[in-house]
């Protein structure tokens, strides 16, 4: 028994880990002045 909860603990935790990963969107706080149109095109310039 104690080796099943150990096994669903694991899971659990790498579960959580990697849904932590693949985060979307801009990494940075964008600046206030632009709008997001304006954002988005100099981002794929």
């Amino acid at each position: 028994m104690k080796r099943l909860l150990t096994a669903l603990f694991a899971l659990v935790a790498l579960t959580s880990v990697l849904a932590g990963c693949g985060q979307k969107g801009p990494l940075y706080l964008p600046d206030d002045g632009k709008t997001a149109q304006e954002r988005d095109r100099d981002v794929f310039l």
